[in-house]
């Protein structure tokens, strides 16, 4: 067996650790989706286009995508407490830093520093979670650890536009940058990496031993065995194009939108895209057991998703200033569960379409697609606007119908990817 053995009923102290590392998650998320109730302001104050600021919010993408793999060697030498302290420490003063400057230029920079501080925090939370729950709670987890990601998101909403209104968001910035430092001091003090090192004994003691389990597969051998797997690349496609909408929409261009269509305020914007981030806490805990007990199935899911998540790009696309009130509350909530919640049972099939060996590799590779998606699908749109004809209040319906066509197109090539990709869950009839 491959399996850690049980060893020691678990501390109650690891809900110190895992506390203070969802909390982690939770800035990981506000870090993530902040720009979009602030973007109109920061586009003012930096006096710059929609495309520019498209590569502003996306500027925190590249880092984080790009430093996936790293993060995991980088836990495996250094150590998961060392590095989430040293980078999230790095990420408080970039956060500070953006809520400082005064050019568009230094404001990328700080976003750039903000996604790389933030990049280290998700992998190394997985390491040391393995070191302080059971095998069996891990993937309860895991769902915990995203609903709380969901409340991040929730805090980048409707909070963020309160705390800017009495701040500004140059203030704000910096309150959370302040936020982000002191939780990487608390990390250091009370986190450790396994419950020896704080005199407790482990929880799981591995099967170093055991004769029959596989050989060692090294990261090369692994990153090879992931990227010449045709079935990687249909679900790589479906991380892309579907977060490609995701963290657009909900990072950024969704609250101009409701503002310059719909003339809401800063606050109400921020209710409404708040509803993207309440479910994603109700839903992430809830699809890994619709995909295991009521499905049965992880393809079967994630192509339900796209279907859904095709139809609610429809109205964006064609009808964007034809819904009322509750349609865009209830719109944005469903998009927080088919076009993100549901990403559990999409990293389980990037687990479970490899052997446990290189489990970390697969998907770390595959968490590389949804933040390229996220670096690149902002500017784009930015710049569709940009090149539509103005109005008073800013950009046009006709130019967000134009922009938001592109996530009907993302959407659809979502779904095509959706039915290529290969079953991973294996039941007892297999």
């Amino acid at each position: 067996m491959n399996q850690p053995e049980t060893t020691a009923k678990p501390s109650r102290y690891r809900w110190v650790v895992f506390s203070l590392l969802a909390f982690g998650y939770l800035l990981v998320y506000f870090h993530r989706l902040c720009p979009a109730v602030v973007a109109l302001d920061m586009q003012a104050d930096l006096k710059t286009s929609g495309a520019l600021l498209g590569f502003l919010a996306a500027a925190y993408f590249y880092p984080y995508a790009l430093m996936q793999i790293p993060s995991g060697l980088l836990s495996d030498t250094w150590g998961p407490r060392k590095t989430i302290t040293v980078f999230f420490a790095l990420a408080g003063v970039a956060s500070i830093f953006l809520g400082t400057v005064s050019s568009l230029g230094l404001a990328i920079l700080a976003r750039i520093l903000v996604g790389l501080g933030v990049a280290m925090l998700f992998v190394p939370t997985m390491k040391v979670m393995t070191n302080w729950f059971k095998p069996e709670e891990f993937a309860v987890m895991t769902g915990v650890l995203m609903a709380v990601g969901g409340l991040g998101a929730y805090t980048a909403a409707r909070p963020l536009a309160w705390l800017s209104d009495i701040m500004g968001w140059r203030g704000s910035f910096v309150i959370i940058g302040a936020v982000t430092l002191v939780l990487a001091v608390a990390v250091w003090i009370l986190v450790r990496n396994t419950p020896q090192e704080k005199g407790l004994p482990a929880v799981n003691q591995p099967a170093a031993d055991n004769p029959g389990r596989a050989k060692t597969i090294t990261l090369g051998q692994g990153i090879k065995m992931v990227l010449s797997t045709g079935g990687f690349w249909f679900l790589a496609a479906w991380f892309f194009f579907s977060f490609s909408i995701f963290f657009s929409f909900g990072g950024l261009w969704g609250g101009p939108y409701l503002m310059q269509i719909y003339g809401y305020s800063k606050a109400e914007a921020g209710n409404i895209l708040g509803m993207m981030a309440l479910a994603m806490i109700v839903g992430s805990p809830i699809f890994g057991w619709l995909s295991d007990q009521v499905f049965r199935s992880r393809k079967k899911v994630l192509i339900l998703a796209s279907v859904i998540t095709l139809f609610l790009t429809v109205p964006l696309a064609f009808f964007p200033a034809a819904m009322n009130r509750p349609t865009l509350y209830l719109l944005c909530f469903l998009f927080g569960l088919f076009n993100s919640a549901v990403v559990i049972v999409a990293f389980t099939a990037a687990k479970e379409l490899f052997p446990v060996e290189i489990a970390g590799t697969s998907v770390g590779l595959a968490n590389l697609f949804p933040f390229l998606g996220g670096a690149i699908a902002p500017p784009i749109v930015g710049a569709i606007l940009e090149a539509q004809e103005k109005t008073a209040a800013g950009y046009s319906a006709h130019a967000y119908s134009r922009a938001f066509l592109l996530y009907f197109i993302f959407a659809l090539i979502a779904l095509v990817a959706s039915c290529f990709l290969t079953e991973t869950l294996k039941t007892n009839a297999d």
